[in-house]
């Protein structure tokens, strides 16, 4: 595709130094990507759905195992973080919820792009890396 690429690119600048939180992010990044891909590429409803569908499900696995981190880690912001997720989680709903009442998926390339790609990469760029930098506080 001559170089670009749909929806988010990795860079190392999104790790947080833990390897499990830092595939599941690069995991994330290629879901988004896919779901915008497919919408641009005009895929039928069946299969947009289902690759929300799933972007959702990782998302929801994903949060638990970074929350579950940052209980064994004994992080500060825990609840604070945890919030932010549940907030998510019901905007990622409402997206879900627009999709099935029949939008289009020019709509749903819209939406992923302002609410998930934009939430994803200043939440990861401004509060992932809160953990990751009381995780090094806590190793040295």
């Amino acid at each position: 595709m001559g170089g670009f690429q749909y929806g988010l690119a990795w860079s190392k600048d999104f790790e947080l130094g833990n390897t499990q939180v830092d595939t599941q992010h690069r995991r994330l990044f290629e879901l988004v990507s896919e779901l915008v891909e497919a919408c641009m590429l005009g895929c039928d409803s069946a299969q947009l759905k289902a690759t929300l569908d799933f972007l959702v499900n990782y998302t929801v696995q994903h949060f638990r195992d970074e929350e579950a981190l940052q209980v064994r880690v004994k992080y500060p912001g825990y609840e604070n973080h945890k919030r932010l997720h549940e907030d998510f989680k019901v905007s990622v709903g409402d997206l879900v919820r627009k999709f099935n009442d029949g939008g289009s998926s020019e709509e749903l390339s819209n939406n992923v792009n302002r609410v998930i790609v934009r939430w994803l990469i200043n939440h990861i760029q401004q509060e992932d890396k809160k953990i990751g930098k009381h995780i090094d506080s806590m190793n040295k």
